[in-house]
């Protein structure tokens, strides 16, 4: 989320590269990759804790704040310095865009209304009965029930008759704000964050080659957000294994950092491809598997010049 490893060593060597250029693009570049280490660890805090528990400790509320305003402020800085001057840098515009694309990713993750995650805060709907409270061991709390014998005789009996009148047709209760309102608002950010993927799918897919470690870290996240926002396991799984069938086909050349980033992203590929399948249906389905990436010749890779060549000023610095 964010940014990984990849998208961060990018964000450095990108930004020294265009220093001599344009100061102020590198300057934003260098606080982008400094605010996402900082995100990162927060993120990464939160995953471990499973689910941001407000009512028990005050450092869960001091924690989702801090991952929200800092995936504002790196959304602000993305789209207000970053993206304007990409133009047509082919990694940087990649990277920028699957940036915003990651910054919304967190959102959905921590702030989305309704909730579709165990890391958000999650609030209760308005309407909604709640679980039954017990009274010590005693069985279900009744304190605030009516019993039958001491109705009014003049009480409607039919569930017609009085009492209060619900919302017309298509305008049910309304989600309660979220504690950290005042920072982004409690909105539904699935489908927006969802186009912004897509879009950087699509540049990944047109500007670089198929094991270049960036596109790889696009299609990881993608598959993440599939499968734990959207819920769509099936399409996590299969694009999943169609990122790694990409890069066993892919001949361009790369060097050795970029080659042990790929082992390592198709080595997650390879776990998410069977992400949420038991292990009967791993077993009847595993045929010869996956070989990992580090298997293959070195000078089988090493072939020619990628496909993708980035524009003049901005070339590849691999």
């Amino acid at each position: 989320m964010a940014s990984s490893e990849v998208d961060q060593k990018f964000l450095g060597k990108l930004a020294k590269q265009v220093e001599p250029n344009n100061a102020l693009l590198a300057s934003m570049l260098f606080k982008i990759l400094g605010l996402s280490i900082n995100l990162a660890e927060y993120t990464v805090k939160a995953r471990k804790q499973r689910k941001l528990d407000i009512s028990r400790a005050t450092q869960s509320l001091e924690l989702y704040f801090h991952i929200i305003w800092l995936s504002r402020e790196g959304l602000i800085m993305l789209e207000q310095y970053i993206l304007p001057m990409v133009g047509d840098h082919g990694e940087l515009k990649v990277l920028a865009f699957k940036l915003r694309a990651s910054f919304y990713h967190i959102f959905v993750l921590f702030h989305n209304n309704p909730s579709v995650s165990m890391m958000g805060i999650s609030t209760p709907i308005p309407g909604i009965p709640s679980i039954p409270r017990l009274d010590k061991g005693k069985g279900v709390d009744r304190s605030d029930a009516v019993s039958e014998t001491g109705r009014s005789s003049v009480q409607p009996t039919h569930p017609m008759e009085g009492g209060p009148v619900g919302p017309p047709p298509g305008f049910g209760p309304k989600l309660p704000d979220l504690p950290g309102a005042f920072l982004l608002p409690s909105v539904d950010y699935r489908p927006t964050a969802h186009a912004y993927f897509k879009q950087a799918v699509a540049l990944a897919d047109g500007l670089l080659w198929g094991s270049h470690s960036l596109r790889l870290s696009v299609k990881t996240e993608y598959a993440a957000f599939l499968y734990e926002c959207l819920h769509d396991k099936e399409g996590s799984r299969r694009l999943a294994k169609d990122t790694i069938a990409e890069v066993y086909d892919a001949s361009e050349g790369m060097d050795d950092d970029m080659f042990h980033d790929a082992c390592d992203l198709v080595t997650v590929l390879g776990k998410m491809m069977k992400r949420g399948l038991d292990s009967s249906h791993n077993l009847q389905n595993s045929g010869p598997g996956v070989a990992p990436l580090a298997t293959l010749k070195t000078d089988a890779i090493q072939v020619s010049a990628p496909a993708a060549i980035p524009a003049e000023g901005m070339g590849n610095f691999i």
